[in-house]
């Protein structure tokens, strides 16, 4: 039996729309993050009232989350990246190949990781 070297245009036509519909989701979780980091839908009574904040723990507290947010913010940037440069591959026809073996990177692993370059087997040798 021969070994496939590439999905078909079917096959790539179906990763695409994952992709898209992953990247939407990302950019809407993205726009979420980067309002509560920056915050953009505040009139920054927040930051400086006193009403509710009595101890350095609260200011604390929200300072980290601010920051948890933009650490977030920017994981969702290169997802994002990564999920565009499958776009890429797919316009290519590499989509789904291993960049170590050369080899067709199983479907399952590629709907659940759409950005993937590697297989699992590539991946576990990495380590």
């Amino acid at each position: 039996m021969e070994e496939r070297l590439r999905y078909s245009d079917e096959e790539l036509q179906e990763f695409k729309q994952i992709i898209l519909d992953k990247i939407a989701q990302a950019k809407k979780n993205l726009e979420m993050l980067e309002a509560e980091a920056f915050n953009k839908d505040s009139n920054d009574i927040t930051d400086t009232s006193a009403v509710y904040r009595t101890l350095d723990d609260d200011f604390t507290s929200e300072a980290e989350n601010k920051e948890e947010n933009a650490r977030q913010a920017v994981r969702q940037r290169k997802f994002i990246k990564d999920l565009e440069s499958a776009l890429v591959r797919i316009e290519n026809k590499t989509y789904g190949i291993c960049r170590v073996t050369g080899k067709l990177i199983p479907k399952e692993r590629l709907r659940l990781v759409p950005h993937a370059t590697l297989s699992v087997e590539a991946k576990m040798n990495r380590k």
